[in-house]
């Protein structure tokens, strides 16, 4: 990571304010720490793994920078932490006026984050792994009531991630953290969409803090898989700086589009919760970020210039059709969630025309542009494979079909505009994902 871009991060962050990503940095951990959020005390929060491989290090490296540190908090190897509001609530209660150190991976980090924000007090994370984006990402998503939902809450005021402690990880947390690095790329195709169509404009300094380092960072997915430390470093820096970027933007647009949400609707139905290790957030994502790339072939392969858009959006559904469809697809919660979600998007008539005219008459240089962005779905699965990431929907349990049945229930899932929405509008969607499963993802 070029030093310009670490401090263009911090500087337009909103929470992080210093960041060390390093061979060797868990030594200086409590030095940078007690910089930065003072003398303590402080309290490690830690499962059993990660305080083996990362916590006792931190722990002494405080005591050393002359900070108090209280009794830490470790939770169980096993069975995996679950993002659950009960287990931020046992982190909360349990520090008293310590200030907490999250040392582990994602799931940890997002309860430590939740439990320190309803508290108010800033608080250090030290990842151990190079396993998902939201180390510096504001916002813990947790499940409540059968729907997955990010809390709002502040990111770490510090983060240290070590890459000789990330590159002896298990390999399934970097897997994740390649997939979920992946997908930065459909993720940033649905940006541009919704850029060109006028819904949510590219913030260009934020794109650059996100995409310019994702290509370098994928290159290497041999080296990554047999835990060469020094090759960890474009990955951990990208996945640092794509939630320093959500800190930046507001919002978690600049990281995620539509893959996201297969994986979302995978994470409420449960699955492979019930493995020995439990599916990773990325290695969901991963199969979501594949499906994305095929629909993205699909669509940027057809000739959309010549498309009439007012008789296109003459002939849209009516809103209480697309509802009762929404609701034919999720039961309880998650039905009224998909609804209010996709009623915020929806437009007929003249608005829709408006907003699909300058995405049909600037198509070639649309066109241009995605594929400047994306890479063709076997090279992705490659890659994926070569990582140790899943690069089929069997690798994380599910068939083809179950993949197809999603791309509806995604669509409707979220109010973010994406490719989904722009063929759905279009009245290309239902071809669009057949053609994916019959000619490209085969």
């Amino acid at each position: 990571m070029p030093d310009d871009v670490l401090r263009d991060a911090l500087a337009r962050a909103t929470d992080t304010v210093a960041a060390s990503v390093g061979r060797g940095v868990l030594a200086s951990a409590g030095e940078l720490i007690t910089a930065h959020l003072g003398p303590g005390p402080f309290k490690v929060v830690a499962d059993e793994n990660t305080f083996a491989v990362a916590g006792e290090a931190v722990q002494e490296s405080l005591r050393g920078s002359g900070a108090a540190v209280a009794e830490p908090l470790v939770f169980p190897g096993r069975p995996v932490l679950y993002a659950a509001q009960d287990n931020a609530d046992r982190i909360r209660d349990s520090l008293g006026d310590a200030v907490p150190v999250a040392v582990g991976a994602g799931t940890l980090n997002d309860l430590v984050k939740l439990a320190a924000f309803e508290l108010g007090r800033d608080y250090a994370c030290v990842g151990t792994a190079a396993s998902m984006d939201g180390y510096t990402g504001s916002g813990a998503p947790m499940s409540s009531q059968g729907v997955k939902v990010t809390r709002a809450c502040k990111a770490p005021a510090v983060i240290v991630m070590d890459l000789d402690v990330a590159a002896a990880a298990p390999a399934y947390l970097t897997a994740s953290g390649y997939g979920d690095l992946a997908a930065k790329i459909p993720g940033g195709a649905d940006w541009i969409l919704a850029d060109v169509t006028g819904v949510e404009p590219i913030d260009p300094d934020v794109w650059r803090l996100v995409q310019s380092g994702v290509a370098t960072a994928l290159s290497d997915p041999d080296a990554l898989a047999a835990g060469q430390p020094d090759a960890f470093r474009g990955l951990v820096e990208g996945l640092c700086l794509s939630g320093l970027a959500m800190q930046a933007y507001g919002g978690t647009r600049p990281a995620s589009g539509a893959e996201h949400y297969f994986s979302h609707l995978w994470e409420l139905a449960h699955l492979g919760a019930d493995l020995e290790v439990p599916l990773s957030h990325g290695a969901k994502v991963a199969v979501g970020s594949l499906a994305m790339c095929a629909f993205y072939e699909a669509l940027i392969g057809r000739d959309l210039s010549g498309i009439d858009v007012d008789a296109v959006a003459a002939r849209r559904a009516p809103w209480p059709g697309i509802e009762t469809d929404i609701r034919n697809r999720f039961e309880g919660a998650l039905a009224d969630h998909a609804v209010r979600e996709t009623r915020a998007k929806y437009l007929a008539g003249a608005e829709l025309a408006d907003r699909l005219r300058p995405l049909v008459a600037g198509w070639p240089e649309v066109t241009e542009r995605l594929r400047a962005q994306l890479v063709p779905t076997r090279m992705l699965a490659d890659r994926l494979r070569r990582a140790g990431a899943p690069s089929r929907p069997e690798d994380i349990g599910v068939t083809r079909e179950d993949v197809r049945a999603l791309f509806p229930r995604a669509m409707y899932y979220r109010s973010r505009y994406t490719a989904l929405d722009v063929a759905w509008e279009l009245g290309l969607f239902e071809d669009l994902v057949a053609e994916v499963f019959e000619k490209i993802w085969v």
